[in-house]
């Protein structure tokens, strides 16, 4: 429980957690020495300049005790304090208990010491007046009242000593911020890099900073480099591959067309309009959608384009709850946004029949949901359905449409682009499947 405590109360950024570790020590060390050693100190010079006052008061009474009465013990008393400082006055009505303030640590240390080594002390007021010190002491000749600058019993802080901590403190403040910023730039710049690279951007990337950081830096860049080798070779791959297997598919579409018409025909045209999509959608996962650069959109009527699309492609689509407010326009790559949409939505026809698609808005995303009436995705089987060329055929009639199982991932790539991600679920209004196209703002 406290380590989670400790969890809950650091501070999330790196820059926060390392400040906390350079300052806390400094402030630590400041609070350690200003309460042990500094008070330490000024009490024992307060106890120091106390013993030195008792010597004048203990002869000051022992004058006013060998006083054959009260008028001459006052003449007395008079007479040996107004040279040295202190105010007589006998017989007194001083403070009848000890009083100082609350704060007032050097105070504690003198009234101990005057209590502890001053006989017949009544009581010691170091707080009702002001600056100075007023006893009560009994005598043979009555209360003597005595009355003096408290600085002879307490030792003052020096001012030079707290500004010079203050200025220090300031100056390691300074200096930790700038050592941070130095060593923290890189790291900064390496997530900045490596979320670009995740939504489809290239970021220029120096190592820089200490050796780790820099080894670390230039495993980030070896890693990105194969990253766009692999993506790079899979696009050429496959779009050999595919256009290799175009020519001869174009061929027997071709001499399919000048057979006569019948079943036999018809079917096998069929075949090859289904080689033809799959090819397409190889092609369409092989590029990714994110090459285009984001551009002002209004997602509000990107939305409505893909239910007009749907609905002319004569699918029974409809455009469900928009924001109450617009939107306005939002930097996105349009173009793939759309083809995800236009994935999703052409699933939900396919595997049932009616689908509604819906937009919501946040402070910070963009929620596109598509619904369908479909059997749906059972929740076990919602992570593999988000991985390429994957057919839930438990799940999902196969024999409708000539799917490869790339529209859900495209999609989830799609969003991951845009710094968001895909959720699937269950529509609580058509009873199927419900895709969430999550989106950054």
């Amino acid at each position: 429980m406290k380590v989670q405590w400790l969890r809950r109360s650091m501070p999330r950024s790196l820059y926060g957690r390392a400040a906390v570790a350079l300052l806390l020590p400094v402030v630590t060390l400041q609070f350690v020495f200003a309460l042990g050693f500094i008070q330490r100190h000024f009490e024992d010079v307060t106890r120091q300049m106390t013993r030195n006052i008792l010597i004048e008061v203990s002869v000051l009474i022992d004058r006013v005790e060998a006083a054959p009465d009260p008028f001459a013990a006052a003449e007395a008393a008079a007479e040996y304090g107004d040279p040295i400082g202190i105010e007589t006055v006998l017989p007194a009505a001083g403070p009848v208990e000890d009083a100082r303030g609350v704060f007032d640590l050097s105070g504690r240390a003198a009234i101990s010491t005057l209590r502890a080594e001053l006989g017949g002390l009544t009581a010691v007021d170091l707080q009702s007046e002001g600056e100075r010190v007023a006893v009560l002491i009994d005598t043979a000749n009555g209360p003597l009242g005595l009355r003096f600058d408290r600085t002879r019993v307490s030792a003052q802080t020096p001012v030079q000593l707290f500004v010079l901590m203050v200025v220090a403190s300031v100056i390691m403040t300074i200096v930790a911020y700038l050592f941070l910023s130095n060593e923290l730039r890189p790291i900064r710049q390496m997530a900045q890099a490596a979320e670009a690279f995740g939504r489809g951007q290239l970021l220029p990337f120096k190592p820089d900073g200490a050796t780790e950081l820099r080894q670390a830096g230039a495993a980030f860049l070896e890693m990105r480099n194969r990253v766009e080798r692999h993506i790079e070779q899979r696009t050429l791959m496959l779009s050999g591959v595919s256009h290799d297997i175009r020519t001869p598919l174009t061929r027997m579409r071709l001499g399919l067309s000048m057979l006569p018409e019948s079943e036999e025909r018809d079917a096998l045209m069929r075949d090859v309009s289904d080689m033809e999509e799959m090819l397409d959608a190889f092609l369409s996962f092989a590029r990714g959608e994110g090459a285009a650069a984001p551009e002002p959109t209004d997602p509000e009527a990107l939305t409505r384009r893909v239910v007009d699309k749907a609905r002319r492609a004569g699918g029974d689509v409809t455009l469900g709850e928009m924001p109450a407010d617009p939107v306005g326009p939002i930097n996105l790559r349009a173009m793939a946004i759309e083809r995800a949409l236009d994935n999703l939505v052409s699933n939900g026809v396919r595997y049932g029949n009616k689908v509604l698609v819906s937009l919501a808005a946040t402070q910070r995303v963009l929620r596109f949901t598509v619904e369908d009436n479909g059997p749906g995705i059972p929740r076990s089987d919602r992570v593999e359905a988000l991985r390429p060329f994957t057919r839930l055929d438990e799940a999902r009639n196969q024999d409708e449409g000539a799917g490869v199982g790339l529209g859900l991932a495209i999609a989830a790539d799609i969003a991951r682009q845009h710094g968001g991600t895909l959720r699937l679920g269950e529509s609580t209004r058509l009873g199927g499947l419900a895709v969430d196209l999550v989106i950054a703002r």
